[in-house]
């Protein structure tokens, strides 16, 4: 009888194995719902398009690749921390506001081949920052810059403070 029973057992073991990869295949081949007109959507994401150089912009950076010397090091992390209205509060490096959460932090040496992380956040210690997104990407035409998108939670451009490390190998 425990023979019988454990080939029971197996089978419907099986048959339940079965029938959930069918039911999941069913499920997937179902058209998916709409969501009601009255749902709340996020804001539509504008253009990830960089803001042309300027050439105050092309000349700081010129100015700032000239000032120090270029030498070859093993590893170097530069980090800087930025107000939302685009002053630099700590750390190394000169910052650009062009726009509603816009901004281009640039170095004294080339970092195009670096790692960028950035994170929003405040330059004091006093509270928990605005909730948001920030963006990092090479600079285009400046080889010594990064340039910074930070947004809302909803995806709208804003002035939100952030922090930023640079770290080149």
């Amino acid at each position: 009888m425990s023979t019988s029973f454990r080939r029971k057992a197996a089978a419907i073991a099986f048959a339940v194995l079965g029938l959930t990869l069918a039911g999941g295949g069913i499920a997937v081949a179902q058209p998916t719902a709409k969501a009601p007109v009255e749902a709340a959507q996020p804001a539509a994401r504008g253009t990830n398009a960089q803001p042309p150089v300027t050439a105050e912009s092309a000349r700081k950076a010129k100015a700032a690749l000239s000032a120090k010397a270029t030498t070859l090091v093993a590893s170097t992390t530069t980090t800087v921390v930025v107000n939302a209205n685009g002053t630099k509060a700590r750390g190394t490096g000169t910052v650009i506001k062009y726009g509603t959460g816009q901004y281009e932090v640039q170095f004294g040496t080339v970092v195009t081949a670096g790692t960028f992380v950035a994170t929003i956040g405040r330059a004091d210690s006093c509270c928990i920052p605005p909730a948001g997104e920030v963006s990092v990407a090479p600079r285009l035409s400046t080889p010594n810059a990064v340039f910074v998108q930070t947004r809302n939670s909803a995806g709208t451009p804003a002035d939100l403070g952030f922090h930023l490390v640079v770290h080149l190998s």
